[in-house]
């Protein structure tokens, strides 16, 4: 049975899709943009833009019983996969030594003009 997990506490979609889906003890996350909930604008530069990302993963994950601490697996969308090292700088702080499996890819344009965009999937215990 599928169940559809939506927060106040991350940017609310900006399309006809979820903020993240339920199915089984699986949560399947849209990617999250590093755009600030309370404004709707983008965070300024790669580093906030980074950290908004996971502070608004985390908002989603939470809201549908799971957290950053149970991520599988997550994909990362780069504006300039050049910003790659400094992107993974930030996001090996968000993990505590379990890595997920990854996969980062450069994209031609990400909505708004962000720099990056990440999704997750992540299991509920």
């Amino acid at each position: 049975m599928r169940k559809t997990v939506a927060t106040t506490k991350a940017p609310a979609a900006i399309g006809p899709y979820a903020q993240a889906n339920i199915i089984d003890n699986l949560v399947f996350t849209s990617g999250q943009l590093g755009l600030i909930p309370e404004t709707g604008e983008l965070a300024e530069g790669l580093e906030a833009q980074t950290r908004q990302v996971f502070a608004n993963l985390k908002a989603v994950l939470e809201e549908a019983g799971s957290g950053l601490d149970k991520v599988i697996k997550t994909t990362c969308f780069m504006a300039d996969i050049k910003d790659f090292a400094a992107m993974n700088a930030i996001y090996a702080e968000y993990f505590d030594g379990e890595f997920p499996s990854r996969s980062a890819v450069q994209a031609a344009a990400l909505p708004k003009g962000g720099l990056l965009e990440i999704e997750a999937v992540a299991y509920i215990e």
